[in-house]
């Protein structure tokens, strides 16, 4: 089960108008691309609900759930039209960001590598901050969406399909990403914005037609450079959180 981030309108992700990062690279490359549930089923790409009827469904949502937690005036907007950003970090890299900033609020020496499929949640380093009472991010309180909002809080609450989620706000994401940084790296903006492309996992295989490597040439690497795959990582949420402001809309992990 991979990790896509996952930056517009919730229109347009429950409409599944929008593809992933493989998925993009598969139709570019002429492969076919399957996208299968945890369970092993293949994800119908036939909708019960028209476009027009989801955005009325996320918009009754959205107004419900603003008129108990904020006092925001004008929501975000809905439609199926707006552009999204994605990419794909995958769970080990998210892992790995995680446990740069843990290490780094506890001033511990963050290890210099990760097994492939590690469970970064069972990490010491992880769990201390999960459980530290002074210290509250929402990435590491198991925050799934970050709705557009500017002022910095996370809630438990349901999701359009009634679901239960730890919710938490762009302004949120904004400001433990920038905390991030600033205990780990100190990074200016073009430099992050680098990262995506500068660092990550060790590929193999042969440069396809314009001049990138497939999704799937991930090497058999079992172990991974730590703070390579955390700066990865954070330069894709980094951008997501960025495109969130720009364009308001909410940021979800998809996995």
């Amino acid at each position: 089960m991979g990790l896509d981030i996952y930056a517009g309108t919730l229109t347009r992700y429950y409409s599944h108008n929008w593809k992933t990062v493989v998925q993009q690279w598969a139709e570019e490359n002429g492969y076919t691309f399957h996208k299968i549930t945890p369970d092993g089923e293949q994800v119908s790409d036939e909708e019960e609900m028209t476009p027009e009827e989801i955005q009325a469904d996320i918009e009754s949502w959205r107004d419900q759930l603003l008129a108990a937690i904020s006092q925001q005036e004008h929501p975000w907007p809905e439609n199926n039209e707006k552009p999204y950003y994605t990419d794909k970090p995958d769970w080990d890299a998210f892992g790995a960001m995680l446990l740069v900033a843990a290490c780094n609020t506890y001033g511990e020496l963050v290890p210099p590598s990760v097994e492939k499929d590690w469970d970064f949640m069972e990490h010491p380093a992880i769990l201390r901050l999960v459980e530290d009472q002074e210290q509250v991010w929402s990435l590491f309180y198991g925050a799934t969406w970050w709705l557009p909002l500017a002022d910095s809080f996370m809630f438990q609450g349901p999701l359009p399909n009634g679901s239960q989620a730890i919710i938490g706000t762009v302004g949120a994401l904004r400001k433990e990403l920038e905390k991030l940084n600033q205990l780990a790296w100190q990074a200016d903006e073009e430099t992050i914005l680098r990262w995506d492309k500068t660092e990550g996992y060790p590929v193999d295989g042969t440069v396809g037609p314009g001049g990138q490597y497939s999704p799937e040439a991930i090497s058999e690497h079992t172990q991974y450079s730590t703070e390579s795959l955390a700066k990865f990582a954070f330069s894709i949420l980094w951008q997501a959180m960025k495109f969130a402001e720009e364009q308001q809309v909410p940021v979800l992990l998809d996995y």
